[in-house]
């Protein structure tokens, strides 16, 4: 059986309100990412979306992480918003070769599509996979509400494959659920297109963005779903990454806890690291599936 793994984190790794609870009192803002990172296993680099760090930020973001960590940084926007894609390749070189960087905590990368990028760019994006390091990996998360409709969602979903590349899968059912004032309270503050739940095996790994309630027992059922399903990715050998959102960021860590432990109902996991972490500097042991 091929061997799988199992990366779970948030959209961030600073988060001030967290201090207190799941990092120390009194915890400054430049020992988050350490303290993070041997909590969870991974974390969505969104910062990377707005600006290309220097390589001396890359080189201190993989001192102060553990080797079993990954990083999984979102393309920038100057090269993914802009038009058309394909004209990009200078840009997107630097920004790979930038973040190779970090040597094995690179997880896979993570391009975020404009909901302006339709069908009708399609070949663009197929551009840019031809030109994209097949040693590299590649999520891409797709907006544009067609291509959630056939002919269209089949098409890109044999593209990426081709490639091997993951189609991120963003669920944002539970900011949809409850009163009417709670729901338009909670997209408010996090503006996620509500696009449905698209489930394709595109790529040997798979990439969740899950985009949770603030109160745990509406996330349950939703959490007991994906439970499942990364259960079986897993026993089929297929490594997954997990990402928890909330509109309440503070909520964050808390999920991928409970989404961790149900998912050791139906797979063989270790513990999280920050459960057996007595000690500061101990090293979790990544998840692994044999």
């Amino acid at each position: 059986m091929t061997e799988a793994h199992f990366y779970i984190g948030c959209p961030m790794w600073g988060y001030k309100a967290w201090v207190g609870d799941f990092f120390p009192d009194k915890t400054p803002a430049s020992q988050f990412l350490h303290l993070y990172s041997r909590k969870l296993t991974t974390v969505e680099g969104n910062t990377t979306f707005y600006a290309l760090p220097s390589t001396e930020t890359i080189a201190r973001w993989r001192q102060e992480t553990p080797p079993s960590f990954r990083f999984c940084p979102k393309v920038t926007r100057d090269i993914s918003h802009t038009l058309p894609l394909d004209t990009q390749q200078n840009a997107t070189h630097e920004f790979i070769q930038r973040m190779q960087g970090l040597g094995e905590r690179l997880g896979p990368i993570f391009l975020q599509l404009p909901p302006s990028f339709a069908p009708g760019h399609i070949e663009q994006l197929e551009h840019f996979l031809a030109f994209w390091p097949r040693d590299v990996r590649l999520a891409v998360e797709i907006r544009h509400l067609d291509f959630f409709r056939e002919p269209h969602a089949h098409q890109i979903d044999t593209l990426l494959k081709r490639y091997n590349v993951a189609r991120v899968v963003m669920d944002t059912r539970p900011i949809r659920t409850g009163s009417a004032n709670e729901q338009q309270m909670l997209q408010a503050r996090e503006r996620k297109p509500n696009v449905p739940v698209h489930i394709a095996e595109s790529a040997d790994f798979a990439f969740i963005r899950y985009i949770g309630h603030p109160r745990m027992e509406v996330n349950a059922p939703f959490l007991e779903q994906w439970a499942q399903q990364m259960g079986t990715w897993l026993r089929q050998g297929l490594t997954v990454y997990a990402f928890c959102h909330c509109p309440f960021e503070e909520h964050s860590p808390a999920i991928c806890c409970e989404l961790y432990q149900r998912i050791r109902e139906w797979a063989q996991l270790p513990s999280l690291p920050w459960e057996n972490a007595q000690m500061e500097d101990e090293q979790p042991t990544q998840g692994r599936l044999f």
